[in-house]
């Protein structure tokens, strides 16, 4: 007569644990500045006949050694796969604008650069949250700050990001009353983080910072909606 199997004993699975793990491998550890004019290419539901572009603004290397564009894009510097709304944009590809290739995945030149600067910029990893690199903006990205006060929105120029051993990105802005020399550059100490002092931060490309200069009517009648749809959140 044969015996009967002890049941195995439950095997508990922390699933908070194996959210940190994944978030981990998935954390941005070097960036490198798009200096080629390649493109993020995305698509809109509302023009579903038509693709529109966006220049990248970096290129950021994962724990898990995958490369991805980032593009200034609402309330962070976004990875260009993470773009999945069918309203405000769904990430196709990335487009080189000289050869007309659109490629599903980074270009090998930038996977090579970033793995090798990576393999070279090594830190040693700290419990405390540490500056691990600064890049300059290129593409003149500006920024709506938002405060918790009544005081107005401001519309800042965003001088350069930030990455931070945690994996997250800061823009960085500045306080006017502290310039001591111009061009204002990334390392300055007039600059601070975005989310530092202003509750809400939101993106835009020189193109619409210039139409909410100029006061042009359908962006301020846009941006008005942001800003009331945020406050009454």
């Amino acid at each position: 007569m044969g015996m009967t199997p002890s049941p195995r004993p439950a095997r508990v699975i922390d699933l908070e644990t194996m959210r940190r793990k994944l978030q981990a491998k998935q954390r941005l550890v070097r960036l490198s500045p798009e200096l080629d004019g390649l493109e993020m290419v995305y698509s809109l539901a509302s023009d579903p006949d038509s693709l529109y572009g966006m220049p990248i603004l970096a290129w950021g290397l994962r724990e898990d050694g995958e490369v991805v564009g980032l593009v200034p894009w609402m309330e962070a510097l976004t990875a260009c796969h993470q773009l999945d709304d069918s309203e405000h944009g769904c990430f196709v590809g990335y487009r080189d604008p000289e050869t007309e290739e659109l490629l599903d995945v980074a270009p090998a030149h930038k996977a090579c650069e970033l793995e090798h600067a990576a393999a070279y910029f090594d830190y040693e990893e700290t419990r405390e949250i540490t500056l691990i690199q600064q890049i300059p903006d290129t593409q003149g990205t500006h920024a709506l700050c938002i405060d918790d006060d009544n005081r107005p929105w401001q519309l800042k120029q965003v001088f350069g990001w930030r990455l931070y051993s945690d994996g997250n990105i800061e823009a960085l802005l500045a306080d006017e009353t502290l310039v001591e020399s111009t061009p204002i550059l990334p390392g300055d100490s007039c600059l601070y983080p975005g989310r530092s002092r202003h509750r809400v931060v939101y993106f835009f490309q020189r193109s619409i910072a210039n139409r909410i200069r100029e006061q042009d009517p359908c962006t301020l009648e846009a941006l008005a909606l942001m800003v009331v749809t945020d406050g009454s959140g």
